[in-house]
C-alpha cells in the first residue's frame, strides 16, 4: 500500500496493495494500523454506498459545523472526485484537486475535513463507497455551485445531471464566512 499528497495539504490519494489470483482479487480498504502509516490517522465512523448513472454529477458537498473527512473509493465504474478547499483562512482556500478513480485500479481519495467533495460519472453507472469522519447531519449540509468559475473545477462532463440542491447552490463567495470551516493551522501545516 502507498500514499501520497496531492497539491493540497492532508488530500492524499491512496494505492492499495491488491492480492490477485485465479479467483479474483482481495484488498484492504481500511486498517487501523497501516493507514496511520501513511498520514491518515482519521477515526472512520460511518460508511456510504451510492449507485449513480454516467453523467451524475454530485456536489459540491460539505457539512458544517460538523465537517467530514471521507475516504472514497469505486467499486464499479469510473468516476473524476474532486476535493476543494473551502476552509476561510487556508493558504489553498478556494482551491481544487481531482483525480480519476475506478473499480480497475481500486485507488482511494481521501478528503480532509475541512473541503467540499464532489464526483461526476464517467461509465454506465458506477458504484461509490466511502468512510465518512464524522456522522451524516443533514440540517449541517451544504453544497457549493459544481461550477463556481472562480474555484474553476475542469470537469469532464459539461452538461450533468443534477440533484434539485446541487443545481440551486451558491458559489463559494456568497457563503456567509460564518458558514465555512476554519483553517487552523498545525505544526506540520
Amino acid at each position: 500500500m502507498s500514499g501520497h499528497s496531492v497539491n493540497l495539504p492532508g488530500v492524499m490519494l491512496i494505492e492499495p496493495k491488491l492480492f490477485l489470483d485465479s479467483r479474483g482479487y482481495f484488498l484492504e480498504t481500511w486498517n487501523d494500523e497501516r493507514y496511520p502509516a501513511l498520514g491518515l490517522s482519521a477515526r472512520m465512523v460511518q460508511d456510504n454506498l451510492s449507485s449513480s448513472k454516467q453523467g451524475v454529477l454530485r456536489g459540491l458537498h460539505y457539512q458544517f459545523p460538523h465537517p467530514q473527512g471521507k475516504l472514497v473509493s469505486v467499486l464499479l465504474g469510473k468516476i473524476f472526485d474532486v476535493a476543494v478547499d473551502i476552509r476561510v483562512g487556508s493558504p489553498t482556500y478556494g482551491e481544487w484537486n481531482g483525480v480519476t478513480l475506478s473499480g480497475e485500479d481500486h485507488r482511494q481519495f481521501y478528503i480532509p475535513p475541512g473541503f467540499a467533495h464532489g464526483y461526476c460519472v464517467l461509465t454506465p453507472r458506477a458504484i461509490v463507497a466511502y468512510k465518512c469522519t464524522e456522522l451524516y447531519r443533514p440540517k449541517c449540509e451544504s453544497t457549493i455551485a459544481w461550477n463556481d468559475s472562480a474555484i474553476g473545477i475542469q470537469w469532464p462532463v459539461s452538461d450533468p445531471i443534477l440533484s434539485a440542491k446541487d443545481a440551486d447552490a451558491l458559489c463559494l463567495a456568497d457563503i456567509p464566512r460564518e458558514r465555512l470551516p476554519r483553517y487552523e493551522k498545525t505544526p506540520t501545516a
